[in-house]
């Protein structure tokens, strides 16, 4: 075998798409979102099947073992080896036909099942399999799991909607496998003999030997995804090869091209909700429910329930009393149809003693809503502040539904008997798949031999009710070591033969379904595992410092979406691993508690990936473990940067407060010097600025010194501080002249603080955390008296305000005044909405589109100005779901990442705005914000939200 960098090279000398075996990269692919940790030797992305071919060429030359990887959400470990990665997923990922007549898409492995879906959607058509991470996972890894979802009640796994595989065998045979065969078609592809006809041999002389096991002793249920799908080799089903490799996690073939099988979308659904004393007595139901034939047959307990109004899910609101819930979807050719199958679950539901309570839900969006909650299970029950983390494993046992009850109730008294306990009950109640993660310890060896006799306990429990270890997740390394409790020993004989056949060396993602690595093996934490002590100025305490906190990530990746909400848009626009929330994450991990990285914390790896971290806080919102990246990124180079020199640039924009005050003295002359042809284009080659940039401009006026000079209205008003922040008191102090006088209006005296205040925020961008503290200090002395006697604190930057809510409480966990801050501080449309409930702007008559800044949707939301624009008769709103702008404070000024700063602002919202009517409102309460529409839609000129309610006033 060649050397690792020899092995580097030759593939970047013949793989047109890309190779990686840096450090970083090779951290961030070492695990998926199981409990296990492999480090591959190296990445490669394909670009093409020629790519393909090349790296299997060259592994094969080095004995190099394969794993093919698609969005590397795997809960049981199959998508982690020390092996050649092949991540499918950038490149490769095509709608390359569809046959609506033929009902059938052909696709290349890592195009997205959303994606899929949304291709198929004009044809009337849709791919059925619909796992929870249905936005981000693709369709090769849905193949190698076999994933389900939740309408797989109605149209099958995976495996019954595949038709063609298109693969190639580790030793570079290329094979067609067209779906089922007759005994003519199979004699003819042996008789072209050469490997294709030697493996169609073995495979009919497999399918002879092993027929009436198969028959006899395979469990008879729908959720049957552990082990290899021999049942497709039988002539009943068709000597079906390509759905026999479905579900074998990449340990036969690599998959190049699939034919999918499309079906028609039922024209209309509606939902039927039923709750229950209990999950166990919820699960009882299952098999009355079946009789109504459902699209789908969910369910959840209390617990996740409980997460959801934590989380303040709109869908908690729609669920009817109980402690236990199972959502009941009816499809039909009319809304009537739908709503009268519905009906008759109800009116059923009613008549037993164990309901308490129904729900009828008709509305998409409300239906959604429900549904968002159940797809939040996995992801929301991994991390609970003030309980044990609970892990995977054990999440994934499928039984006949009608044992279900029989084995949930097996299920808590085993764990029970060991201490363990269920984050939460949710899963596919009507498919008898119920997911569960549990409270295992897997860092300590007590903990690990306790997690390792429950699994084997809980595997006996399955087999004696004719269950499966995994129904739908896979074997992997969680499971595989189990499967001669399910299977006889002839069949994994037959197992290993199956693998021989196309894979004799095992060079396949080895260690999975045959000859497996022992369940507690490879363990991401471990008997020895330890974390770097890192002092840092956020309190990480409840996550167990910051290396629990980057563990908070469970891989499910929600970060890899690219169709909706904001995060993570460095993922969006670079489709890149290392850049999503998720890869971040594990690299922090990694530094923090193993040797991978040379420099530890402190390595450059880490700052690669962070380098293109926005700070949106996106991740805080929308990840259902609610990673918070741009506070890690902060604590990073704060650290980093007391090893390493801080750049100019980092300097400059962290002292964005010190330069605007100077700037203030002589505001024309600053922004001469700054605009000059010459002396502009050398400061921004100095700050590490785009030329294509412009500096902003400084005002003549500052708004402090406006505010100052202005006669007050009468002190009988309702007093309120208006928070004026280095944006809006140096850069645009129209806007907070808007705010004032809109705030008048609405009846209230505005006081500004006495002394001139800055939250911090650029310092943390920058993470320069000790000056931002000391910028808190005086924030808390001075605004502290005005919230000791009720005065509210309004701001107009959302980065700004929303600061006190979130960064200062974290900052000073041990300060009153801090939580008093918090909660006493509002952006504009948040006051409004609360404390001048009359306040109703009259009509706009324009268009008006409304992009909401990201701290902004991440934590507050952006109900209160929709609500107040909507009281506007006549402004025909549209709030944009355009994620982040691009801008992010100083991120889209540095000429690294200028061109990431576009791809982002460029993938909804500049298109958007650059359609809207030349008179339309553009509604922007972000100074990054306008200055990204300004400088990419120079024909429309946003808005804040301030100037927008004064303009319509003033036009009264």
């Amino acid at each position: 075998m060649a050397s690792v960098a020899a092995l580097e090279s030759h593939l970047r000398n013949i793989v047109e798409g890309e190779v990686r075996f840096d450090v970083g990269t090779r951290a961030a692919y070492a695990t998926d979102a199981s409990n296990y940790r492999q480090v591959p030797v190296g990445v490669v992305i394909p670009r093409h099947e020629g790519d393909v071919i090349a790296a299997l060429s060259i592994a094969r030359e080095n004995s190099m073992p394969i794993l093919a990887r698609g969005g590397g959400t795997s809960l049981a470990g199959q998508a982690c080896n020390a092996a050649l990665v092949l991540d499918f997923s950038k490149y490769m990922n095509r709608v390359l036909a569809i046959e609506p007549d033929a009902r059938v898409a052909h696709v290349e492995p890592g195009v997205v099942q959303s994606h899929l879906n949304s291709a198929l959607a004009p044809h009337g058509l849709f791919f059925a399999p619909d796992p929870s991470t249905k936005d981000r996972c693709t369709v090769g890894g849905m193949i190698g799991n076999n994933s389900c979802g939740a309408h797989s009640a109605a149209y099958g796994k995976t495996v019954d909607n595949v038709e063609a595989l298109e693969v190639i065998l580790y030793d570079g045979t290329q094979l067609s496998l067209m779906g089922s065969i007759d005994d003519v078609q199979l004699g003819a592809a042996i008789a072209r003999g050469g490997r294709e006809g030697q493996l169609y041999s073995r495979l009919r002389e497999l399918c002879d030997q092993s027929a009436d096991s198969v028959r006899a002793h395979f469990p008879k249920l729908p959720r049957r995804v552990s082990g290899y799908n021999l049942d497709e080799l039988m002539p009943e089903r068709g000597f079906n090869v390509a759905r026999a490799i479905v579900g074998s996690e990449g340990t036969l073939a690599t998959i190049l091209r699939v034919t999918i099988r499309a079906v028609p979308r039922p024209n209309e659904l509606a939902l039927a909700v039923l709750g229950f004393d209990d999950v166990f007595t919820a699960a009882d139901q299952t098999p009355w429910l079946l009789a109504h034939r459902p699209e789908a047959l969910e369910g959840f307990d209390q617990d996740l329930a409980e997460f959801a109004r934590i989380k303040e899910m709109p869908g908690v609101r729609f669920l009817p009393a109980g402690r236990a819930f199972l959502l009941v979807e009816l499809g039909g050719s009319s809304s009537d149809e739908a709503r009268e199958r519905a009906e008759r679950v109800i009116a059923e539901a009613r008549g037993l003693r164990e309901c308490t309570g129904t729900a009828y839900i008709e509305d998409a969006r409300e239906q959604a809503a429900v549904w968002q909650i159940r797809e939040s299970g996995l992801g929301s029950s991994a991390f609970i502040p003030g309980r044990p983390r609970s892990w995977p494993g054990a999440e994934d046992f499928a039984v006949p539904p009608a044992n279900l009850g029989a084995f949930l109730r097996g299920f808590d008294r085993i764990l029970s008997s060991r201490n363990l306990k269920v984050a939460t009950y949710y899963g596919h109640f009507g498919e008898g798949c119920v997911h569960a993660r549990v409270n295992f310890d897997l860092a300590s060896a007590a903990g690990i031999q306790t997690f390792r006799a429950a699994m084997v306990e809980l595997a006996e429990l399955v087999a004696n009710l004719g269950g499966s270890l995994s129904g739908e997740h896979g074997d992997g390394l969680a499971r595989s070591e189990l499967l001669p409790m399910m299977f006889r020993p002839e069949l994994i004989d037959a197992f290993r033969d199956f693998k021989r056949i196309f894979d004799p060396d095992s060079m396949m993602n080895p260690g999975a379904i045959v000859d497996p690595h022992p369940l507690d093996s490879h363990l991401k934490l471990g008997a020895n595992y330890r974390s770097r002590e890192i002092a840092t100025h956020f309190n990480f305490t409840a996550e167990g410092g910051l290396a629990g906190a980057a563990l908070k990530c469970v891989g499910i990746g929600k970060c890899r979406k690219t169709e909706a909400g904001t995060m993570c848009p460095s993922y969006m626009a670079t489709r890149e691993e290392l850049h999503s929330t998720r890869g971040r994450a594990r690299i922090l991990f990694e530094a923090l508690t193993t040797d991978l990285l040379p420099d530890g914390f402190a390595d450059p790896a880490v700052r690669d990936a962070l380098d293109l971290c926005l700070s949106c806080k996106g991740c805080k919102s929308e990840c259902p473990s609610s990673v918070d990246m741009a506070a890690y990124c902060a604590e990073f180079f704060a650290n980093y940067y007391r090893s390493h020199r801080r750049p100019l640039s980092s300097a400059f924009f962290g002292r964005l407060k010190e330069v605007a005050r100077l700037a203030s003295y002589a505001p024309s002359l600053a922004n001469a010097l700054s605009h000059a042809p010459i002396l502009g284009d050398v400061a921004k080659k100095a700050l590490a600025i785009h030329p294509d940039r412009e500096l902003p401009r400084f005002a003549r006026r500052t708004f402090r010194s406006w505010f100052e000079r202005r006669t007050a209205p009468g002190a009988s008003m309702r007093e309120v501080v208006l928070f004026p922040d280095t944006f809006n008191n140096f850069l645009e102090p129209h806007v907070a002249i808007a705010a004032v006088e809109v705030l008048e209006r609405a009846g209230f005296r505005v006081i500004v603080p006495r002394h001139e205040l800055c939250c911090g925020r650029p310092l943390y961008d920058q993470g320069m955390l000790e000056r931002a503290k000391a910028r808190l200090r005086d924030v808390m002395e001075e605004l502290d008296p005005f919230v000791a006697v009720g005065i509210p604190i309004v701001g107009l930057e959302p980065s700004c305000i929303l600061t006190f809510r979130d960064e200062l409480p974290s900052l000073f966990s041990e300060d009153p005044r801090a939580k008093a801050l918090a909660s006493n501080s509002f952006l504009l449309d948040e006051f409004l909405v609360r404390e001048a409930p009359d306040f109703a702007p009259p009509a706009l008559g324009r268009r008006t589109f409304v992009q909401g800044h990201c701290h902004q949707k991440a934590l507050a939301g952006i109900g209160g100005e929709v609500a107040l624009l909507s009281r506007a008769a006549g402004a025909a709103l549209e709030v944009l779901d355009a994620g982040c702008c691009g801008m992010a404070g100083a991120f889209g000024y540095d000429r690294e990442h200028f061109e990431v700063s576009k791809a982002i602002g460029a993938r909804v919202l500049f298109p958007a705005i650059d359609k809207a009517p030349p008179d339309a409102i553009i509604v922007a309460d972000g100074f990054s914000c306008r200055s990204q529409i300004r400088h990419f839609c120079p024909s429309h000129t946003p808005m804040h939200l301030a100037e927008v309610l004064n303009l319509v006033t003033s036009d009264r």
